[in-house]
Order: C-alpha cells, then sequence, then structure tokens
C-alpha cells in the first residue's frame, strides 16, 4: 500500500493565499480616499461594460479587483442582503459595519475550504457619514479578514507602492478635485517608480458625496467631468461642476446591468 502524500495544513493554507495573491495582483489597481463631502473611489479600467466600483445601498459603495465573475457574485450578494435587511428592518440598519462582516464570513469559508479554490478579489466596502469623522472604509482581503482604514487605501496592482505614495501626500479635508488628482498620480506610478499618462478614459471614477440631496449618496463621474475636475487642479469651481452633473438615477439600488451577464478574468 502505498503511502497518501501530505502536506501540513500550514504548507497548504500558505499555497493558497499565495495563490491568490499572485491573481490579485495581475489586476490594475483601485483606489479610495476621503475628502471634504465624502469618499472617491478611481480604478484604472479601460472598460466602460465590466465595472469595478458599485453602488450597494444608500450611502454604501463597493469597489473590488480581481477576477470579475468572482467580485461580480460578491457584489449581487450584497445588493440582494442590503435589500432584504433595509425591507424586513429599517433602511439606517443596513451598514457597511454589516456588509463588510457579511463579505468576511464568505471569503473566509471559501478561503479555508478544500473543496474549491480561494477566490481572487480583494474588496472594499465604504459608507459616507454625516461627518468625515463618520465615513467609513473597509479593506476585506481575499482570507475574509477585515481591515478598518482611514484617509486612503489601494488594491490590486502595485498597491503597496501607490498606499505609500498616498500616505505621504494625502489629507484631511481635500476637495474632489485635489483627491482625483492625487489619486490619478498614484495610480500612475509603476513598479520601477516612473510615471505613465492616464487619460480619463481610462478610469472609472465614483463618489458617496453626503452632500447630495438624494436619500442616495453614489454617483458616477464621467469622463468629460473628470477632465473638467482634473483641468481645475482641485479649485472649489471644478467640486461646485462636480455638483451640478450627475448621472440619472435608476429605480433600485440593485439594479443589474447586462455586465453581470459576462465572466472573465480582468486585465
Amino acid at each position: 500500500m502505498s503511502t497518501p502524500f501530505y502536506v501540513s495544513p500550514q504548507q497548504a493554507m500558505a499555497d493558497r493565499a499565495e495563490y491568490a495573491r499572485k491573481g490579485i495582483a495581475r489586476g490594475r489597481s483601485v483606489v479610495a480616499l476621503q475628502y471634504a463631502d465624502g469618499v472617491v473611489f478611481v480604478a484604472e479600467n479601460p472598460s466602460r461594460a465590466l465595472h469595478k466600483v458599485s453602488e450597494i445601498y444608500d450611502r454604501i459603495a463597493f469597489a473590488a479587483v480581481g477576477k470579475y465573475n468572482e467580485f461580480e457574485n460578491l457584489r449581487i450578494g450584497g445588493v440582494r442582503y442590503a435589500d432584504l435587511r433595509g425591507y424586513t428592518y429599517d433602511r439606517e440598519d443596513v451598514t457597511a459595519r454589516g456588509l463588510a462582516n457579511t463579505y468576511a464570513q464568505t471569503l473566509g469559508a471559501i478561503f479555508s475550504s478544500a473543496a474549491e479554490k480561494p477566490y481572487e478579489v480583494e474588496l472594499l466596502v465604504a459608507e459616507v457619514g454625516n461627518t468625515a469623522e463618520d465615513d467609513q472604509i473597509y479593506r476585506l482581503p481575499h482570507d475574509g479578514s477585515i481591515v478598518d482604514e482611514h484617509g486612503s487605501v489601494a488594491v490590486g496592482g502595485n498597491a503597496d507602492q501607490i498606499s505609500t505614495y498616498l500616505d505621504q501626500h494625502h489629507r484631511d479635508g481635500m476637495s474632489l478635485g485635489e483627491a482625483l488628482k492625487l489619486a490619478v498620480e498614484s495610480l500612475s506610478r509603476d513598479n520601477n517608480g516612473g510615471e505613465r499618462t492616464l487619460t480619463p478614459e481610462q478610469l472609472e471614477v465614483a463618489v458617496l458625496d453626503r452632500k447630495r440631496p438624494q436619500q442616495r449618496k453614489f454617483k458616477r463621474v464621467l469622463s468629460s467631468q473628470l477632465s473638467r475636475l482634473l483641468a481645475s487642479e482641485g479649485s472649489s469651481a471644478g467640486a461646485t461642476e462636480a455638483g451640478s452633473a450627475e448621472e440619472p438615477e435608476s429605480g433600485t439600488s440593485g439594479e443589474e446591468t447586462g455586465s453581470e451577464r459576462s465572466e472573465g478574468s480582468e486585465e
């Protein structure tokens, strides 16, 4: 009788973690920054069909890097969780903390299961509060742990280098234009310390704007509007423009688009 092949639990978990990290690192980065009026998400994403940043509920947004079909399944599950909880109890009972805990349980169960491969995803869940002190940003790595972030955070690609740059240059009370300019500068830096040129067409940008009069605080910043904001270099005029051009409202926070029926790996 042959001796069965044995791998220690520690080695098996280390191999699964390395597999997931490599898959996440192949994706283009996403950054989230707090600014004076909320939280802004900036992702390097030339695709107009496959979104990395999306709305979950009234004050909550979701961003992810990794395999699109995997994090899209998680996003849809989060929308259903939020809608069910808001309908059953109260809209105020839907929080980023509760959603992050739900995602952590799902990712942790998948990561520790020997029956399937770990998800190659890293998530950001953010909630905008009535004041900057009430804003919440949570980062969820592939293993289901939760990291409470403040100020700025980057995931995917060369996230360590981008996070270092953001930590050095981010400050409280930045305008939307200043935060966007800093985010684009951080994403433009390559692994060798050089800089690339990113056009508005290569970026996906969305904000959670606490000053927005609607109950739903999420809105996308389109490329034409983004060009004006970047050109203004954070001037107050550019921040005013951001509030004047908003995308049309959808019927529900969980509206599903055609992109949800597409699957594939993020490039």
